[in-house]
């Protein structure tokens, strides 16, 4: 169970104890009772121990959704609702502590955190308003001789793996539709930030939120991902991830039945400023994308394209914002950038570092991991030569942001869409058909121009490999649910 929160210690240096598996309603070790430490990357030190589920422990939460599914499919709308409600009120009790563990689990800053907990209550209650809208859907006959009407009911048992970087926002993404269209979830965490989601199977716990519609457990790819993946008890396999996890996650899962899939995967999303554009502005918001969450955002710019009248305001911005950001870790001082998730981020961020220096990228700032305690790494920025440099092809996801001038519209457009990712876009500029061009002619879910805007109304989904269908938004809920067309002719 939950301590109470008056004896929780929120200090920079803390322990969770141990947290297990939440299947069927109840609170369980692992099958094998093996835990694995839980390593806060901004301090170096354990901060939980985490249940690792078996494939035992797999099969049962499986079996366990399978019934939760067929009690949880026939409840009333209105109380499911009353469900959903009750949870969303506890999870405001316990705030401050989901807060902190996404804290010390993924390393966020204090302020960073308010928006994974925002995510997944803001979820809970749209989904909840959305569903009142999914009525029965007339079709209108041509002849006359018979009555139509299209059914929506939920497709089944939900498989989500989620990635780590916004704990408690991806798993709102997935949890939200799911539990309002009447299907039951496994929610399956990143092993890199599971705390938080362990803590919502205690808060499920504490109010005996009914068995088998949400199970959460996390373990690796042989007894935990495969086994969810073959089995032919899923209807749905959704995630928030890279294109290469999607890609095995479809060939596993497709091997033993049809299923839908929904999937936000990877980005290198452009980041264009013409030379009629707010730069500051521009500059400002570019270095938000890399500073904030320390870039760790599949929506993040990673090709900075800047217009050569304007390449030497805009570079002096941005470094400008960088020498400004503070890292750290905890509420103390406040920092503005706190560190990768884990050790693995930092080798991989300095690996791209280097790669953009050796392919003749010019350092202007940062470029390297501080002698400190914990996994954190500079904001850097780099001027590269050459827009058909390889490197401009490697999702970041990291604060490097790495800049190349341009001369032409037609020219920069033809650099942007040179990916095989399609996830976010962004364009700065003053001149409307510009924007409009570049609304019509780019390659991404989603274009924003001269700003930046997201939240839970609002689709969010990629095109080539960036994925299958959408998060958040009423078009969400399509992917919970089935169409069945109902024919009665007419006597």
């Amino acid at each position: 169970m939950i301590k109470e929160k008056e004896q929780l210690t929120l200090s920079d240096s803390m322990h969770f104890g141990k947290k297990n598996l939440y299947i069927n309603g109840e609170l369980i070790p692992a099958s094998d009772q093996n835990y694995f430490s839980l390593i806060c990357p901004g301090t170096e030190e354990e901060t939980a121990e985490i249940a690792w589920a078996t494939k035992k422990d797999t099969e049962k939460a499986l079996l366990a959704a399978e019934e939760g599914f067929k009690m949880w499919s026939q409840t009333p709308v209105e109380e499911r609702l009353e469900w959903i409600a009750k949870l969303s009120s506890k999870l405001f009790e316990y705030e401050d502590l989901l807060r902190t563990s996404i804290m010390h689990e993924m390393g966020k800053v204090w302020e960073g955190t308010a928006e994974d907990f925002k995510s997944i209550t803001d979820s809970l209650a749209f989904y909840s308003e959305e569903i009142k809208d999914r009525q029965d859907i007339p079709i209108t006959d041509k002849e006359g001789t018979h009555t139509h009407h299209i059914k929506q009911q939920p497709i089944g048992v939900v498989v989500a793996f989620l990635a780590y970087n916004f704990p408690l926002l991806n798993l709102g993404f997935k949890l939200g539709p799911a539990i309002a269209a009447g299907c039951s979830i496994i929610l399956k965490p990143s092993e890199f930030s599971p705390l938080s989601a362990y803590i919502l199977g205690e808060i499920l716990h504490e109010i005996d939120f009914p068995k088998g519609v949400i199970n959460i457990i996390c373990g690796d790819v042989v007894n935990v991902g495969i086994p969810l993946c073959e089995s032919k008890i899923p209807r749905l396999i959704t995630m928030i991830g890279s294109t290469e996890t999607a890609q095995k996650l479809i060939q596993q899962s497709s091997k033993t039945s049809i299923k839908r899939y929904s999937m936000e995967c990877g980005g290198n999303a452009p980041f264009i400023v013409f030379d009629d554009a707010d730069v500051d502005k521009a500059a400002t918001i570019g270095a938000a994308l890399k500073i904030g969450n320390t870039g760790q955002i599949c929506v993040a710019a990673n090709r900075y394209y800047v217009h050569e009248a304007v390449l030497q305001q805009f570079l002096d911005k941005m470094k400008s914002h960088f020498v400004a950001a503070t890292l750290g870790f905890g509420r103390d001082g406040n920092p503005s950038m706190g560190p990768l998730a884990n050790v693995a981020s930092v080798i991989k961020v300095k690996g791209i570092v280097d790669k953009a220096l050796n392919q003749g990228g010019q350092l202007l700032f940062g470029g390297k991991a501080p002698d400190r305690k914990g996994y954190f790494f500079e904001p850097t920025l780099i001027l590269l030569p050459d827009a058909n440099l390889p490197i401009l092809q490697e999702e970041v996801f990291g604060p490097v942001a790495m800049v190349v001038p341009f001369k032409t519209k037609e020219q920069v457009l033809e650099w942007a869409n040179d990916s095989d990712a399609g996830l976010a876009s962004y364009v700065f500029s003053q001149n409307n058909d510009i924007l409009a061009f570049f609304a019509e002619h780019l390659e991404f879910g989603e274009v924003q121009l001269n700003g930046i805007k997201y939240d839970i109304y609002l689709p969010h989904g990629g095109v080539k490999n960036s994925g299958i269908g959408v998060d958040c938004s009423s078009y969400a809920m399509d992917d919970y649910l089935t169409k069945k067309r109902v024919t009665l002719e007419k006597s």
